[in-house]
């Protein structure tokens, strides 16, 4: 099925089978559920009151929601608007989430009541969306959506950018439609449930949320703000989940402790970084009967450009991305945009119908990046280096430039050096990933103090954590004289990725302060995480180089070691080791049915 003989997109999709199976599950957040009458009809009214309110065709409305039913609904309705939509993650600082707004010139933001007054909009510019309206008279038909333009604009998904500003991805329905329908895309059908559990800010978000609803299928939404290992095992059971996808380094993790998930779902989709074959042997010799595909592609490309199923054969070295899906096509060429030859590296273009349609508002970075090229037509420059073997299968070889990933998440360096620089006491900033492609990668920053100073990596990473979202904030600290240089004056980021910087310069020293029993077993649990001594009650998780997915290997440890949950909500709320003993404590006593001794102390930052 083509977008190019398609009338309406995804959304006509999602029609079709309101008409066909009226009563088949399509969403459920394990609250809410949805039949695909009930979120056809909660849409058309919903879009209904965009279109009274002037939204139209070319307006940009943003979405500003936990994951929720509700979430679903807003974003359908604003395509059956006629608008586009611009995910806001709600994790994401204030000034960040504005600046996205601005940028993409939003006119009206849909989300919920208190993210909305977080993000200080006024009432005018917001339209608070309410579960309680969800399930109202199925006998409000859903309008039969007609995008009569495959190109026009659907998404506005915002990357990390080199220059400090964020860039702003702009994807038509023609290049949505031909991912979620892809004939050698990922098979689903009405039996199958997808969970949802990225970021709706992340390009993995339209898979999972469009794919299932574009073939019948259902959505199940995971619910916790950020799910734990543990979380994401229980909603994968209760759901009946057969489909998922997992970042690479979660997928890593999850498979060294050999997860009771793989064994519950029928396909996982794992992308974002390189996939250890180590780590893909491992599941497919415990699950079989597991599907397991290897996902490569930038959002400029629409989620997913090349597939690879590994058999156990691939696991003999490093896996391979894969082939083209959906209408999409590559080529590897040199620095003359001239074709190589088989098992020659050079750079990975990209086409097809699946190209974004460039940058919002950036036509000068939108022509570098997207160009003609003779014999292939409109292409984007992905920046990676690949392969082609003499089957036409491709293998990746990492980055041309600058660009790393980190956790799934794709980082511009150059985006949180310019935020470094406008700290007063910094003189100069570069920042690299330390053991990259590894399970404990770390984004690390060296700075130049200005003269006569020296900043803490308290204080600049409390500032980039008021601008940035937090994956762009490095986890690793160290101040130099002068970053060292190239013979063409470049930073020379080899060298400074040969360095072993500490988690931070100002983090406190050992000694003086005796853990309890409690504190202690905690620190060694931390200990394992961090690859280093913890040693201190008041040392804290992200001072000493922790981030999301070390959290995650601590909150797993805490449940097999001491038998207690602790949601990464709490984790993060208690970041220090007295504070999360404290947690600790008061879960132990609870189960025993005891009261805790005192209260809990906000945290000992």
């Amino acid at each position: 099925m083509s977008s190019t003989t398609l009338t309406g997109g995804v959304p006509a999709l999602v029609a079709r089978y309101a008409e066909q199976r009226p009563q088949a599950l399509a969403v459920s957040d394990g609250t809410t559920v949805l039949t695909y009458r009930q979120l056809t009809s909660a849409a058309g009214r919903l879009a209904a009151e965009l279109t009274a309110r002037g939204v139209g065709p070319g307006s940009a409305v943003g979405l500003l929601a936990a994951r929720s039913t509700r979430l679903v609904v807003a974003q359908l309705a604003v395509w059956w608007a006629g608008a586009h939509a611009v995910p806001l993650d709600p994790a994401y600082p204030r000034p960040r989430t504005g600046a996205m707004i601005d940028d993409a010139g939003v006119r009206l933001v849909l989300g919920d009541k208190a993210l909305l007054a977080g993000a200080g909009l006024p009432d005018e510019r917001t339209l608070v969306l309410d579960d309680a309206e969800l399930g109202g008279s199925e006998s409000v038909g859903a309008p039969h959506p007609s995008i009569d333009e495959p190109g026009a604009k659907a998404l506005v998904m915002y990357t990390s950018g080199s220059t400090g500003r964020p860039k702003g991805v702009e994807l038509p329905h023609r290049a949505i439609t031909d991912l979620v329908t892809a004939a050698d895309g990922i098979a689903l059908g009405p039996q199958d449930r997808v969970l949802f559990h990225s970021s709706t800010s992340f390009d993995a978000s339209t898979f999972e949320l469009w794919a299932p609803l574009a073939r019948g299928a259902a959505v199940m939404i995971s619910p916790a703000d950020r799910p734990t290992p543990e979380e994401l095992a229980q909603d994968i059971e209760r759901f009946g989940v057969t489909t998922a996808f997992l970042t690479t380094a979660l997928f890593h993790h999850l498979a060294a402790r050999q997860s009771r998930i793989f064994g519950v779902l029928r396909t996982l989709v794992v992308g974002g970084e390189a996939l250890s074959a180590q780590h893909a042997r491992t599941v497919l010799r415990a699950f079989p009967w597991l599907e397991l595909v290897n996902a490569y592609g930038p959002t400029e490309a629409t989620t997913f450009t090349t597939l690879h199923r590994p058999r156990e054969a691939d696991c003999e070295g490093p896996l391979p991305i894969g082939r083209p899906i959906g209408g999409a096509s590559t080529a590897v060429l040199d620095e003359r945009q001239q074709p190589v030859a088989p098992g020659e590296r050079g750079e990975l273009w990209i086409g097809g119908a699946r190209l974004a349609l460039g940058y919002l508002g950036q036509p000068e970075l939108t022509a570098d990046r997207f160009r003609e090229i003779p014999g292939h037509g409109r292409m984007y420059r992905s920046g990676d280096l690949a392969s082609a073997r003499p089957d036409g299968v491709l293998e990746f070889h990492g980055r041309a430039d600058d660009q790393v990933k980190v956790r799934g998440f794709r980082i511009e360096p150059g985006e949180v050096e310019h935020a470094l620089r406008q700290h007063p006491e910094v003189a100069e900033a570069a920042v690299v990933v330390q053991r990259a492609g590894q399970e404990d990668a770390a984004l690390t920053a060296y700075v130049v103090p200005a003269e006569g100073r020296r900043p803490s990596a308290t204080a600049l990473r409390a500032q980039l954590a008021d601008r940035l979202p937090a994956h762009l904030v490095p986890t690793s600290w160290t101040v130099l004289d002068a970053l060292p240089l190239t013979t063409s004056g470049k930073v020379d980021r080899r060298a400074l990725t040969g360095t072993h910087p500490v988690g931070s310069d100002d983090r406190p020293q050992s000694g003086g302060v005796e853990l309890t029993p409690l504190q202690q077993a905690l620190a060694e649990i931390w200990s394992r995480a961090l690859g280093r001594p913890v040693e201190r009650p008041d040392a804290d998780f992200l001072t000493e180089g922790g981030h999301s997915l070390m959290a995650m290997w601590v909150v797993d440890d805490l449940r097999e070691d001491l038998g207690v949950e602790l949601s990464l909500a709490d984790f993060f709320a208690h970041p220090t080791v007295s504070g999360q003993a404290a947690l600790v404590e008061r879960a132990l006593l609870a189960a025993h049915g005891e009261p805790a001794t005192a209260p809990l102390a906000e945290d000992a930052r």
